[in-house]
């Protein structure tokens, strides 16, 4: 089978370097972004290129401030804990070890996922994720980070994982999150500012980005975002960026795998997410799951071993010893808008999520650089 894989233009731009990027743009030294006196990145959850630029209409600000440049592809998997990861460290999944939302613990049985694991797992923040954080890196020399966000995410081991060395404080509404951001920004020369907006993601997952519900509050976030940008300082850059877009997927597309189902033959773990499968294998029968696999999914889904995905570069250039391990022995990354459950499991409350994401598609995997402030002059 080949692979066909996407392939992304030599001159893509990564979600991956943009915290460091506006790092660099305080020296002046980087190659994306103007010079600026302190940087804000905003992270929407959710929102995709794709979805944005479809209901334009919604987001005028959004919409109009976003040129034929402003894009960058998200991580694989498409999903919050890896892009996330490799935005805040700077590094590809590879080396920080987050290579999905649901991992087996190698060794173990256990298949956490990566958000809330280290609270309900035991999985440790600073070491689970392998990489140093670039707010504490940046921190290190003497300068400052914050982190804005909800206070209920103000001492997870995920905010610890990710955000350590940073200042964190807790803002609840988006509006009062972009207003905190943009004044600590303007008090504090060489600062970087981390804002995390959650509020789209939620709503997508539980109506879909093509409802009305998606549609209010990408309105809202449109008009805070405005408000946001009307009120930064000249020399003071910004940029609005998400983790990843939003395929809908309704009941009818669920792809339900239930007990003697032949594609479980083999299989002892089906992690990973609905749209990216990570499968572990019994022992020495990886190739006959893949094998099953390709038979049956092929024609709407990518099917890959672990050897394949990462000869083909998906967790980045390098894949450490010690990650290697977390990544399924098969991987199934959907094509179509499709999503896979294991229906044996009791808790049945994921198949309720219609917007959906985690594959390799550009609605999922190309996200919007909507440059602000300072940063608004293109590079």
């Amino acid at each position: 089978m080949s692979l066909s894989l996407p392939v992304d233009p030599p001159s893509a731009r990564s979600l991956t370097g943009v915290v460091a990027e506006s790092i660099r743009s305080l020296s002046g030294s980087s190659a994306w972004f103007a010079p600026a006196r302190s940087a804000i990145v905003v992270l929407v959850d959710g929102l995709g290129r794709g979805n944005l630029t479809a209901r334009a209409g919604h987001a005028r600000f959004l919409a109009g401030a976003l040129t034929k440049r402003d894009a960058a592809r998200t991580t694989f998997p498409s999903t919050t804990a890896t892009a996330l990861s490799s935005l805040l460290t700077g590094e590809d999944a590879g080396r920080h070890g987050i290579v999905g939302y649901r991992l087996r613990v190698p060794g173990t049985d256990r298949t956490p996922d990566q958000l809330g694991g280290y609270e309900s797992d035991g999985l440790d923040p600073l070491t689970w994720q392998r990489s140093v954080p670039l707010l504490e890196r940046h921190v290190a020399t003497g300068a400052r980070a914050f982190a804005v966000s909800r206070a209920r995410y103000a001492t997870t081991g995920f905010t610890i994982a990710l955000q350590r060395g940073a200042t964190f404080v807790a803002a609840e509404s988006i509006a009062e999150r972009l207003a905190v951001a943009a004044a600590l920004a303007a008090a504090h020369d060489g600062a970087v500012v981390y804002v995390y907006a959650p509020e789209l993601d939620t709503v997508g997952h539980a109506a879909g980005w093509e409802s009305d519900r998606w549609l209010h509050a990408l309105e809202e976030l449109d008009r805070d975002v405005a408000a946001f940008a009307a009120s930064l300082a000249p020399d003071v850059g910004a940029v609005v960026t998400a983790d990843h877009g939003m395929v809908d997927v309704p009941a009818h597309r669920h792809v339900l795998l239930a007990e003697g189902d032949g594609l479980l033959d083999g299989v002892r773990h089906v992690a990973g997410e609905p749209r990216m499968l990570h499968l572990y294998a019994d022992e020495g029968a990886a190739d006959g799951v893949a094998s099953r696999w390709r038979e049956s999914e092929s024609g709407r889904s990518w099917v890959l071993s672990r050897a394949e995905a990462v000869a083909a570069g998906l967790f980045g250039p390098v894949v450490d010893a010690e990650v290697l391990p977390r990544i399924g022995d098969v991987l199934v990354a959907a094509r179509a808008p499709i999503a896979y459950y294991d229906d044996r499991l009791t808790d049945k409350r994921a198949q309720r999520m219609i917007g959906q994401h985690g594959s390799l598609t550009d609605q999922e995997r190309i996200v919007p650089l909507v440059r602000l402030g300072a940063y608004a002059t293109p590079r």
